[in-house]
């Protein structure tokens, strides 16, 4: 175990996160898509889950090629969703329930359809040319037109888009319509900073931020030899990222502002510290992805492959440590609008182990070292979509156009093996609609017709039936985040060590404060009933969290008894 370290206080660490998918949450206008008031009118449901952070994916103008995430006006909020006088009173309505509004700025890429790139594609002496990323074409010894290097882009295919009118290519690390801003530019820089002023003016408490590592590419852009995402090791954590980084960090420091960066494909820890160092002032946290790349097999994230628990403890164990040794700080997460439910991905989602496996992901994660993210949904115990579902009902971009790739060339055997990996892991398994009750489209709207089919299994899964009931999934998180408050000099500031790291069905850690005062979490990862030896001399003194009823009696002996998907925490 590690020494104690005294770790540095802030409002954010001590708080937990809720994200909101908009289109997802709820429908207040019968239109088939959610909105800001349909937000508005859920206020209460969030606040008595306990989260004090409210985060909403992009709400800002969009074509909505990739589902907001291609912004096309960062001052005016998208009309499916509302108006900006919407966004006033939600954070209002938030802030009356002490509880804060984090919005989700994408600020690597813009839409086609913003006039910066509107103007930038119009000629090359344009004043907008070089706010994004334009390069003349290569060709072949035949003299065909080639890109200007090899990398790949993270929706499948080339990295690069030919525009004909000005017969250049323009760089966009995600779909056409998404072209990567130049950040080299200082006006690009100035008009980000802008951006985020008019909204921390505004009252909104701070910004996730999309892919803010890639902002900063390697100028000379050179071909990679990578066999997967091609051209990552040339902006996953360029030249300059820490430099604008530490410019964004100084106008969040001004508004004490809460931030956590997305920051894919960097496999160099000391790079993610530097981001996140509490000496360094450059974000508060940040999103990593070593685990959520665990069951991404040599081809990618559509190529099979399993995992064990013990590779899980390796990659909690590692960054519980590092960030802790190194007063860095986790953002905590294992579900988000890109990955898939956790219920389904890291436990067991069959309907008799469904239900104790979501409570498990409760005390799991939210007893951890960090900051917890709870996305929608997962405070119910929602599930992947089912395994039945045709292509059609598919929307995701990404793995629609992976299937493209291969749905008229490959053999039956290889179409059926995708379709079982696109059911495991398309993003599309985050954003089916929020089940809220057993009414048709579980509440979610009035529509026959919501934008996306409503998981079949809403009348056993609801926020209704949840609420009511004293042993809930939901309520097993709203204790969860309630101990971590009550306890918060052992589960936010405290220590972190592994136990028993050699049990292949159990992960069990301890947690222990400054003063002394300590706790133990055991969860049971298997389908089993596991008789634990709780190694610890210790005894239990209170039992703070338990997924099955547990008393202090059942757990005071020299073993737990661990029913399969059980988890508990004890004070010890």
């Amino acid at each position: 175990m590690g020494s104690q370290v005294a770790q540095l206080r802030a409002w954010w660490k001590e708080g937990s996160v809720y994200q909101v998918y908009p289109a997802s949450f709820q429908d207040s206008t019968g239109s088939g898509v959610g909105d800001l008031k349909g937000i508005i009118s859920r206020v209460d449901y969030l606040k008595d889950l306990g989260v004090d952070i409210v985060w909403l994916s992009p709400i800002f103008q969009t074509p909505q090629h990739d589902m907001g995430y291609d912004i096309s006006d960062y001052r005016v909020v998208e009309s499916t969703y509302g108006d900006i006088g919407d966004v006033d009173l939600l954070r209002d309505r938030l802030h009356e329930r002490g509880m804060k509004l984090v919005l989700d700025l994408v600020m690597n890429h813009t839409s086609d359809q913003h006039e910066w790139f509107q103007e930038s594609r119009k000629s090359k002496d344009n004043p907008y040319r070089n706010w994004y990323i334009w390069k003349p074409a290569n060709y072949d010894a035949d003299g065909n037109r080639c890109p200007p290097n090899n990398w790949q882009s993270h929706f499948q295919g080339s990295a690069w888009e030919y525009d004909e009118a000005t017969d250049e290519y323009y760089l966009r690390l995600f779909c056409k319509e998404q072209p990567d801003l130049n950040w080299e530019n200082p006006d690009v820089r100035k008009a980000a900073h802008d951006v985020m002023r008019f909204w921390l003016d505004r009252g909104v408490d701070g910004f996730r931020i999309d892919v803010i590592n890639f902002i900063s590419k390697d100028q000379s852009f050179p071909d990679s030899n990578q066999r997967v995402l091609r051209g990552t090791e040339y902006y996953a954590c360029g030249p300059r990222c820490h430099e604008y980084l530490k410019d964004l960090g100084a106008i969040l420091k001004e508004y004490d502002a809460f931030s956590v960066g997305e920051m894919p494909c960097v496999h160099d820890e000391r790079e993610l510290l530097k981001a996140v160092a509490a000496d360094r002032e450059e974000l508060s946290m940040i999103f990593h992805f070593e685990l959520m790349d665990i069951d991404h097999g040599a081809d990618g994230k559509f190529s099979p492959r399993t995992w064990s628990l013990s590779e899980l403890k390796t990659k909690v164990n590692k960054w519980q440590r590092f960030m802790y040794d190194n007063n860095g700080w986790n953002a905590l997460y294992l579900e988000n609008h890109d990955q898939p439910r956790a219920v389904s991905r890291f436990v067991h989602d069959e309907p008799e182990h469904r239900e104790a496996s979501a409570k498990l992901i409760a005390i799991f994660l939210g007893l951890q070292a960090g900051t917890p993210f709870i996305y929608q949904g997962q405070e119910i115990g929602m599930t992947n979509v089912p395994i039945g579902w045709n292509m059609d009902e598919y929307k995701d971009i990404d793995c629609l156009n992976h299937w493209n790739m291969y749905k008229d060339s490959a053999d039956e055997n290889t179409k059926a093996l995708l379709k079982k990996e696109y059911q495991k892991k398309s993003r599309d398994n985050a954003r089916t609609p929020m089940q809220w009750d057993d009414s048709p489209q579980a509440g979610f709207t009035t529509s026959s017709r919501p934008w996306m089919r409503v998981n079949d299994n809403y009348k056993q899964i609801n926020a209704a039936s949840q609420v009511k009931n004293p042993t809930s999934v939901f309520h097993t998180y709203r204790w969860v985040l309630e101990k971590r408050k009550e306890h918060k000099d052992v589960f936010v500031y405290g220590n972190f060590e592994l136990v028993d790291e050699a049990n292949d069905k159990i992960f069990a850690y301890k947690r222990v404060a400054s003063s002394g005062e300590a706790a133990l979490v055991v969860c049971n990862f298997s389908k089993d009933v596991v008789a634990w030896a709780n190694t610890l001399t210790v005894k239990p003194k209170e039992v703070l969290v338990t997924s099955a009823g547990k008393t202090l009696e059942d757990v005071t002996g020299g073993q737990m008894r661990l029913g399969p998907c059980e988890a508990i925490a004890v004070l010890v």
